[in-house]
């Protein structure tokens, strides 16, 4: 197929569906039709929090967010436009494309004009004939846009094979023939119906469906498919066991006919090889409309299903009957490595040298497990505890292959990993590198904090394939930058693969790779990392992604930069003239019952109930909201598996004392001054130290004001004496010690595991410190009384945002905490020189207490602030640049 027809689509970054893409999940809970609260939210204008559901959509693992603003009180094109402006400004939502929903075109003709990217209108059809067909099509193609059509026409939805295909066949030739509309750009939904409602007419209704699927991908060039799958089980409400069979049996099906995307709850979906096999051969009688009494045959069946799911226990250690090879495979897929020295011997006295076994009998089971992984029957955690069974089989017979004097390596190629100079964060190196060394890449880690002469030395020296570069915090993005002028002026020629929470796929773009002419790739997450190595090594192939690469970033380089130059900004006096002004004379800030600096040490045990557990299974790839993911249809049952390993590694370290939770925080008098900064005071008014805030410069909709952190806090000039609070907790010393015993032990799976779980103790302890300063230190919450989701929630009064994060994108204001609080001295935390904390489970931030502050995102900010932020700081302008370049407009 050629390249110019794939379907393109993009927010930040591209989304292009290609052949050997996977099914493209589309997130529906920005629909007020779909989700109460969303439209709770949108009725009371509370745009900011509505934000976080889309937030939710995309961490969620949606690929692109359908938003519908169709409800009978609303002002859709209102709700659209504001919320659509507002996506564009939170680079981790608008990094997905965006599904324009709405039956109304003025609402659809509003998302248009205000979303970047291209995004897809849902939908059209010839519903209202076919002047109004072609006239919207037009529309459509003028703004960039995909477009989904229904199988819909004058006389009604297409419900037979017959009529989808003539409604489908009729909209593509008027859209192709006479509005010359790109044939890449055109999705169709059939109509997915219920089946099994005991109605003859509707026993056609998923063959059909899958029929005109297979057929329009057939007939209709380039066209896709789409659908919503809940639909079609319907007739079961309130069987989750039949539906959740249902979804996954249909989804099977239609993919396999051609669909390409769809609406499906991910909590509604079973994994197709998990179904129990009575009830798969039940529900694809129905759906294929094998018998004439399939779907009675179901419903007896539904009636029986009581949700039990303790099959073959009796089996567990049935695989030991099996083959040689199949109990290596089982126990590599299934982590078990208890028998897996006996195995590799067994298998060492049959080979003809010792490292065939690693070549033929590991390797075979590794592939079992990268192809479970990359087809999504595997999951992260499993992955990593394959590679502790593989490393323990290899160091088994390590020692044989020295005694034979083979060559003990059979790696595919060499690939370095680092985290760059003055970051401290390497749980997604690691498990980037576990997986990779799982598919028989040797990999070299050099560590943290790597500096770039180290990187290249390294590099060079070992001749490696492959640079993995990562990095958590802002600052390690420059260093990427520099490290890639650095390969270019010495002329290397080595493939670099970027990675990291703060990176992405539009920063290696538009900063690192034009620093490189040779190939710079960014990775998304772990699952991705071992297709790409292999795309960058193939010797057949390489040349040609490495050109398919570059014109891609040119052309998402180009796209950036120019919505950057369309998009609008004030300058910072008018943004100033333009910020949030609360009634201050009206307004008298709480007096803290404690002020100045304390230190505090609690039992770790005190933290476990404030522990937020949903970003913990992001760690490990696994998508879903705690504790709703351990009853997930797709990663239920490994998150499961996942947690009961977290919580005895969680007891381990409670009941041995491993952890220490220390912190240090302080409460001052503070004013607003020169609009922007907080001037922090002790009791007696002596100036301690100003805090320098930045503020928001986009062209903001009428009534909306640009933002600064300094706006919670009463001005100077307004009589109030305000406070500002400040805090760094820890629980991270003793951590890389003992994720190194776990290492020198060949086990990955705890090493990153005690990582994850300090982290999310540090969190906690901040959530927990913030709490005792609302309620008791500070007490202006003194009668609060939250429950635990009410606190990862955020309903408290007040905010405590860190620098470094969407707020307060600027590290530098770390050492002023640091001076403030004597941090270092008072619990050991250090700054490296890029303002990383170390140990890297630690946590600092503010606190701010006026009822009205609340999280926001700077977005981009131009250069007369940057100027004015350096002469504020007093440091050079280029400096400043260094550190705030994430956020400036290019």
């Amino acid at each position: 197929m050629p390249q110019n027809k794939y379907l393109r689509l993009s927010g930040l970054e591209p989304l292009i569906i290609t052949p050997e893409t996977n099914f493209v999940n589309i997130g529906e809970r920005t629909n007020v039709t779909g989700s109460r609260k969303f439209l709770r939210l949108i009725k009371e204008e509370r745009y900011e929090e509505a934000l976080d559901i889309a937030r939710a959509q995309v961490d969620g693992g949606a690929q692109i967010i359908d938003v519908n603003m169709d409800e009978g009180m609303l002002d859709g094109v209102h709700a659209m436009t504001v919320f659509l402006n507002l996506i564009a400004s939170e680079p981790d939502i608008a990094r997905v494309p965006v599904m324009i929903d709405s039956s109304k075109w003025e609402i659809i003709e509003a998302g248009l004009k205000v979303t970047q990217g291209k995004s897809i209108v849902n939908s059209i059809s010839l519903k209202e004939g076919e002047d109004r067909f072609i006239s919207q099509a037009k529309l459509i193609k003028r703004y960039g846009a995909a477009v989904i059509v229904m199988a819909f026409d004058e006389t009604g939805q297409a419900d037979t094979y017959a009529r989808r295909i003539e409604i489908c066949k009729r909209s593509y030739e008027l859209l192709v023939n006479q509005v010359h509309f790109p044939a890449e750009d055109i999705i169709f939904d059939p109509n997915i119906f219920p089946v099994a409602t005991g109605m003859e007419e509707h026993r056609l209704n998923a063959l059909d469906f899958f029929k005109a699927t297979k057929w329009i991908r057939q007939n209709l060039p380039y066209a896709h498919v789409s659908g919503g799958v809940s639909n079609v089980s319907f007739s079961f409400r309130g069987n989750d066991k039949v539906r959740e069979a249902m979804h996954s049996a249909f989804l099977y099906h239609a993919i396999r006919h051609g669909m390409t995307m769809g609406i499906v709850n991910p909590e509604m979906l079973e994994i197709y090889d998990d179904i129990p096999k009575d009830l798969l051969e039940r529900v694809e009688d129905v759906l294929l409309n094998r018998r004439d009494d399939a779907t009675e045959r179901l419903l007896d069946f539904a009636e029986n299903i009581k949700g039990d799911s303790k099959v073959a226990e009796k089996a567990v250690q049935e695989w030991r009957s099996g083959t040689l090879q199949d109990r290596i495979t089982h126990a590599l897929v299934k982590g078990i490595d208890e028998f897996i020295e006996a195995d590799v011997e067994e298998a060492r006295l049959l080979a003809a040298r010792p490292i065939h076994v690693i070549e033929v009998n590991l390797m075979a089971g590794m592939n079992v497990v990268g192809d479970l992984f990359g087809s999504g029957k595997m999951f992260l955690p499993q992955v990593v505890k394959s590679a502790r069974v593989m490393k323990k089989a290899v160091a088994y017979l390590l020692p044989f292959i020295e005694a034979g004097k083979a060559n003990a390596s059979s790696a595919n190629a060499k690939i370095l990993m680092a985290t760059v100079k003055g970051d401290v964060h390497d749980i997604g190196k690691n498990i980037v590198s576990v997986v990779l060394a799982c598919n028989n890449y040797d990999i070299i880690d050099l560590g943290v904090m790597v500096p770039p002469e180290k990187i290249i030395e390294a590099a060079v020296k070992e001749n490696v394939d492959i640079i993995g570069l990562s990095g958590l915090i802002t600052p390690s993005l420059d260093e990427m930058v520099y490290l890639a002028k650095e390969l270019e002026s010495r002329n290397i020629k080595i493939p670099v693969m970027i990675g990291g929470a703060t990176t992405s796929r539009a920063h290696t773009a538009v900063k690192i790779a034009p620093e490189y002419s040779h190939t710079v790739v960014h990775v998304n997450d772990a699952s991705r990392a071992v297709t790409v190595a292999g795309d960058l090594i193939n010797a057949s192939g390489k040349d040609a992604y490495a050109r398919l690469l570059r014109s891609e970033y040119d052309s998402l380089r180009e796209g950036y930069l120019n919505r950057a130059r369309d998009k609008q900004y004030l300058t910072i006096g008018d943004a100033r003239k333009n910020k949030w002004s609360l009634d201050w004379e009206n307004f008298n800030p709480a007096t803290p019952n404690v002020t100045g600096v304390k230190t505090v040490e609690v039992d770790p045990a005190v933290l476990v109930p404030y522990i937020d557990w949903t970003p913990f299974f992001r760690t490990w790839e696994l998508f879903g909201k705690y504790p709703a993911i351990l009853e997930d249809a797709v990663v239920g049952e490994q998150a499961t598996a996942l947690f009961e390993d977290a919580k005895t590694l969680l007891h381990r370290i409670l009941q041995e004392k491993r952890f220490t939770a220390k912190a240090v925080f302080g409460i001052f008098e503070a004013n607003q001054v020169d609009d922007d900064d907080i001037q922090v005071c002790d009791e007696h008014g002596n100036v301690l130290e100003r805090f320098i805030t930045l503020r928001q410069q986009s062209q903001k909709t009428k009534g909306a004001t640009n933002l600064a952190l300094a706006d919670f806090i009463a001005p100077k000039a307004s009589g109030k004496k305000d406070y500002i609070g400040a805090f760094c907790v820890t629980t991270g010393f003793g951590v890389d010690e003992w994720a190194a015993e776990f290492e020198r032990d060949l086990d990955d799976y705890n090493a990153i595991m005690v990582k994850a779980l300090a982290d999310r103790l540090a969190e906690a302890f901040a959530e927990y410190l913030h709490e005792q300063v609302r309620t008791e230190w500070w007490g202006y919450a003194a009668g609060e009384s939250l429950s635990k989701e009410a606190l990862i929630e955020e309903e408290y009064r007040g905010i405590r945002p860190a620098p470094g994060y969407p707020a307060c994108p600027d590290h530098l204001e770390k050492p002023t905490i640091w001076k403030l609080l004597d941090v270092e001295k008072n619990i050991g935390v250090t700054l490296t020189e890029s303002m990383a904390m170390w140990p890297a489970a630690s946590v600092s931030g503010y606190y701010f207490a006026h009822p009205q502050s609340k999280y926001f995102g700077l977005g981009k900010i131009t250069d007369d602030q940057v100027q004015d932020y350096a002469k504020r700081r007093g440091i050079a302008v280029d400096e400043a640049r260094k550190w705030l370049s994430p956020n400036i407009v290019d």
